[in-house]
């Protein structure tokens, strides 16, 4: 098999992972994943759904024990390393925390020193020719306004760790463009899937539905979204689809792309598209953002009424823009675009309802 057709992959058995090899599990492809030992399990369950679904055998799928966060080889035997150095001819590196509430420590071991060995791991590959990094758009911090791809440096400081340590993650991406040929994909806040609902976690945009399924008569009547602020969301398929249509696409290298939502609605629009979901009709009342924002945030237990955790909380009055100009102009001749919220709000809010064995998992 040539080694540009075998793609090595971290982060695997993660959602977004797992559903991106699936994706790209065409005839002529090979698969590398690295896999920490104690998901090797799971890791083993979804190669062989993979293999069952795609038709592919499963020795097309080479789970291998590791971890970014060694220096040496990503914690690979010397064989395994070195077979990955000859074969690899495309990288998409997905590992990291992706807690909002994560202690420092971790989040700069494994997004920032976990981000440091695999560019180091990168320059050893003797057949790359894509390097893939998934960041988010959310390195822009506190940052307000227009966020542009180009863009990255700022001094305008961070949430909370993780928007941080992906940050500096990403500056040490940015730096090695030089050498190696990069692409950076920053997606936005990622949901299920647009056509079946499924996902393995429910935060994000899932808050604000966990909200209103509590009571949803009652609740929907007064809209708590600000007509202000515009939250992105962007549903898992669209970010697999944007990946591996930009797999073995040249004109990405050396780009930064926001997978954004092109028309994002505010979370005023949000809330009533989910209300009619639940309820079918919009809100009554708008409470004033204001209260709503100091409720969220300041006034103790109201994270347990709401189940909204306080660490989310500031993601919904963030007044913060993502330009997705070259995002759209390299994905549209792969025919692949955003779907708007509306068109698949429904199939979240069912899947969510969906019984309790969807949820078993996710707690």
């Amino acid at each position: 098999m040539p080694a540009t057709d075998t793609i090595f992959i971290t982060g695997f058995p993660g959602f977004i992972a797992a559903r991106l090899v699936r994706r790209l599990a065409d005839k002529d492809t090979r698969f590398q994943m690295l896999v920490q030992p104690a998901f090797m399990a799971q890791a083993e369950r979804d190669v062989q759904r993979i293999a069952e679904a795609t038709g592919k055998p499963p020795d097309a799928f080479r789970l291998i024990p590791g971890d970014i966060t060694a220096e040496e080889n990503l914690g690979m035997s010397l064989a395994d390393a070195e077979e990955v150095q000859r074969d690899a001819g495309i990288i998409f590196h997905l590992a990291a925390v992706y807690d909002l509430g994560v202690k420092r420590d971790l989040a700069m071991k494994v997004n920032v020193a976990g981000t440091q060995n695999v560019n180091r791991f990168a320059l050893s590959l003797r057949a790359l020719r894509h390097y893939h990094y998934v960041s988010t758009c959310y390195v822009a911090g506190k940052r307000t306004g227009m966020i542009f791809e180009h863009e990255l440096a700022h001094d305008a400081g961070f949430r909370n760790h993780y928007e941080e340590t992906k940050y500096l993650a990403e500056l040490e991406v940015e730096q090695m463009k030089g050498e190696l040929p990069i692409t950076i994909h920053r997606p936005s806040v990622v949901c299920g899937d647009s056509q079946s609902g499924e996902t393995a976690k429910f935060d994000g945009i899932y808050y604000l539905i966990n909200y209103l399924r509590k009571r949803p008569a009652l609740l929907a009547l007064a809209n708590i979204g600000n007509p202000a602020v515009r939250l992105n969301i962007v549903p898992v398929d669209f970010i697999v689809h944007a990946l591996a249509a930009l797999a073995r696409d040249n004109r990405a290298i050396g780009a930064t792309l926001q997978l954004a939502d092109s028309a994002p609605l505010t979370t005023v629009e949000l809330f009533d598209h989910i209300a009619r979901a639940l309820t079918h009709r919009p809100s009554f009342v708008r409470l004033p953002p204001p209260l709503v924002r100091t409720t969220l945030e300041k006034i103790p237990f109201t994270d347990l009424v709401t189940g909204m955790p306080r660490v989310a909380a500031p993601y919904f009055f963030i007044k913060q823009e993502y330009d997705t100009t070259h995002a759209v102009e390299l994905l549209r001749p792969h025919g692949v675009a955003c779907p708007p919220f509306d068109s698949y709000v429904e199939n979240l809010v069912r899947f969510i309802a969906a019984p309790d064995a969807n949820l078993a998992g996710e707690k």
